[in-house]
């Protein structure tokens, strides 16, 4: 992967194709590869048309791993997305253009907008409904089945699939640790209200940790949700419902 410097912090990313570039944001865990590539977004995309960059959020994939817990606020990882933009030139050969996130990578894209509305055209919250702001509990089961010695000793469901999760992933565990103290970063729905671009809000229906689509598309003043049936927050990622709705969504 390619590699720019982020407020001296080494972010990786990847570019697919050519066309008009859309940022795409991972979540938690996870890595541009296995969020966006492995589940056929990058396909999909470069077929309706669209150069997808793939970026690897700090603490993950191939990106530099940090282990203070103040590096790793979603506003702050916002600013590595709109480095990425700038550092590809995209503000001035493109101007602003569209971002999708999922779960935290839906977190990142929102402060991007909020923080960067002249870079952003569009955004699609993949994975994160309401609960972007009500926020989800659970945060120190995660903490400490990322930092036990090993996933036989991690009692908590919550704890364990993210452990599990991570290994498959082959994550650094005290970095994702870090980031987990801080990058749920809350966002109130008064700040969500200043967002003018337009935003897919994309959940499944028993999404139990993104919560309701429909609820924080309202408060979104162009914001539209797609309710993806019968899919929880691990199995919508690659939805085939979830990509036909963004790409219809950016052709409009």
């Amino acid at each position: 992967m390619a590699r720019f410097q982020s407020e001296g912090i080494e972010i990786a990313y990847e570019v697919y194709g050519s066309g008009k570039p859309i940022i795409l944001v991972h979540g938690f865990a996870s890595n541009g590869t296995i969020n966006w590539v492995d589940t056929g977004w990058v396909q999909t995309l470069n077929e309706a048309g669209y150069a997808p960059v793939v970026i690897d959020n700090r603490g993950h994939g191939k990106s530099e791993k940090l282990y203070d817990p103040e590096l790793y606020p979603a506003r702050v990882m916002a600013r590595d997305v709109a480095g990425l933009i700038k550092h590809l030139h995209y503000d001035r050969t493109f101007g602003p253009v569209p971002i999708m996130g999922y779960s935290m990578g839906a977190r990142i894209c929102a402060f991007v907008a909020m923080q960067n509305p002249h870079l952003v055209s569009s955004a699609v919250f993949g994975g994160l409904g309401i609960n972007m702001i009500h926020g989800l509990g659970g945060s120190e089961e995660i903490v400490q089945g990322l930092l036990a010695p090993s996933l036989s000793e991690v009692n908590s469901s919550t704890g364990r699939m993210f452990r599990i999760f991570a290994e498959h992933t082959k994550s650094d565990l005290r970095a994702l640790a870090a980031c987990m103290l801080s990058s749920r970063d809350p966002i109130s729905a008064e700040a969500l209200s200043t967002i003018a671009a337009p935003v897919l809000v994309a959940v499944g229906d028993i999404d139990t940790i993104g919560g309701s689509a429909e609820e924080l598309a309202q408060i979104l003043p162009a914001g539209e949700a797609l309710v993806l049936e019968g899919r929880d927050h691990m199995r919508a990622t690659g939805d085939k419902k979830f990509k036909t709705g963004v790409v219809e969504f950016w052709r409009g």
